[in-house]
């Protein structure tokens, strides 16, 4: 008896793909966590110390992380510095050091001058200058020995005002000084109130 293939019956070989059950959520939320987790130098420091950066697969995760520089991923980033310590990460000469307990209190304590004078830095560049004062009008007959096509010279510009205090925080631009609108204070607020208590009492 000759037997026939059938197709339907004979399986090919094919290799079985995962297939993640939340389409790979599960797995961006723990990579977006793990890279997050960079930021921090004690972090950084824990894993030096427990001898991860000695082994190759990790040095391997570490630059199959990279991919959240691109634009496309960047976005779900709450602490840009993950991805510079990412980037640091990626030399075995920082990774090293990171395990000696002094490198990783210079590298908090360079963190924290950073977020101490970014925003200064970055106020001085972005609040508005105050407005040049206006020249004084000039005479409204123009000298007749002037030629018509000539024009008469224009005026120098203002002397620059000499800056006699550091930016003033957006704060203090909230209420225009002098304004009849009064601060409230809930501190002040409350010391009054326990001293009429007492008074009352």
């Amino acid at each position: 008896m000759a037997s026939t293939s059938n197709p339907d019956t004979h399986e090919s070989p094919q290799k079985s793909v995962y297939k993640d059950p939340d389409d790979g959520r599960q797995r961006f939320l723990l990579e977006l966590e793990f890279v997050q987790c960079l930021a921090n130098p004690t972090y950084i420091h824990y894993l030096a110390q427990n001898r991860y950066f000695e082994d190759e697969a990790f040095i391997g995760y570490l630059k199959y992380l990279q991919y959240w520089k691109r634009p496309e991923y960047i976005k779900f980033i709450m602490y840009p510095h993950c991805l510079f310590f990412l980037e640091l990460l990626q030399n075995p000469t920082f990774r090293n050091a990171m395990a000696h307990p002094a490198n990783k209190e210079v590298a908090h304590r360079q963190q924290f001058y950073f977020w101490k004078n970014y925003r200064n830095n970055r106020l001085k560049h972005i609040l508005p200058r105050p407005l040049p004062e206006p020249a004084t009008a000039p005479s409204s007959a123009p000298p007749a020995s002037l030629p018509s096509s000539v024009a008469p010279p224009a005026a120098p510009p203002p002397a620059p005002t000499p800056v006699t205090a550091a930016a003033l925080s957006p704060m203090q631009y909230a209420i225009p000084p002098g304004s009849g609108l009064a601060k409230t204070d809930p501190r002040n607020a409350s010391v009054d109130r326990r001293k009429r208590n007492r008074k009352d009492g």
